[in-house]
């Protein structure tokens, strides 16, 4: 997993202090799952010399921009420009359809060059190119926002996706070896639909995971140190709490390891270019 972003919120995203681009899983024969491609995602891809036309799927979780404003771009390059009719969307009903002031957030030409769409509900069980995925409930202020728990083939990891905190929305994760959440704000200072650093540490000890991640920041987490704030939680819960930064990537096998990836300079241009 390449987190080709761990900034959000508004204001991280306006200014970009930290990219807002999610996450690039290659899991299972070499597929790739690019999960909330917002800001920043495209760019991050360049400096990894990361193709996306090797993308197989994308998840959009729910309809923020720092969620989904990439996503379009994401899908032209799954299609080979919009050559090839391929790959698999998945998105909460805001992001396909949209409901109230929110979404869609697909244009119906992008939906229209895509090989399959995916409405996501809670509590239904997908394959996404042979990746067992749970999808998980949220409180969040777009209704219809979804979490997700991957069978990694060793152990599930859960991305939680933005919400509030709540004992039962927690409780979803029970079992996962790794637990990415997304953390807004620093210490106790909640804002709705978001989790704080002392929500994160309530989280964690009732997920119990071999290591929680810290994503997602807000401006105020940045300014009092994320490293510092995941070290708190850690000394709550007693389990392992880091916060990522931009391009880290995270491998899960009998081991889990944490690096940051080469980054380039140069004007590289994809083979799958015309």
């Amino acid at each position: 997993m390449t987190f080709l972003g761990t900034g959000g919120g508004r204001h991280t995203t306006m200014y970009q202090t930290r990219s807002t681009g999610g996450i690039l899983v290659e899991h299972g024969d070499g597929k790739h799952l690019h999960i909330d491609p917002g800001p920043g995602a495209l760019t991050n891809m360049k400096k990894i010399h990361y193709d996306p036309s090797k993308t197989d799927s994308l998840i959009v979780s729910h309809a923020h921009p720092d969620h989904y404003s990439d996503a379009e771009s994401v899908i032209e390059g799954m299609t080979f420009g919009c050559w090839k009719k391929r790959g698999h969307l998945y998105g909460s009903p805001t992001v396909i359809r949209g409901e109230g002031a929110l979404g869609p957030c697909i244009s119906k030409y992008h939906l229209g060059i895509i090989r399959d769409v995916t409405v996501l509900e809670p509590g239904t069980v997908i394959d996404i190119d042979g990746l067992r995925t749970e999808v998980c409930r949220t409180d969040h202020s777009d209704p219809t926002n979804v979490g997700f728990r991957f069978d990694s083939g060793c152990g599930t990891v859960s991305y939680v996706s933005d919400t509030g905190y709540s004992e039962e929305i927690a409780l979803q994760h029970r079992g996962s070896r790794v637990l990415i959440l997304p953390v807004t704000t620093p210490d106790d200072l909640r804002i709705p639909y978001h989790l704080c650093t002392e929500d994160a540490a309530a989280f964690i000890d009732i997920v119990k995971p071999e290591l929680a991640v810290f994503i997602h920041l807000g401006i105020m987490m940045i300014k009092k140190d994320p490293k510092k704030q995941a070290l708190e939680a850690e000394k709550r819960t007693g389990v392992r709490t880091i916060s990522v930064r931009d391009l880290d990537i995270l491998d899960i096998d009998k081991a889990i390891s944490i690096s940051q990836s080469k980054t380039y300079d140069d004007e590289w241009i994809p083979d799958s270019s015309p």
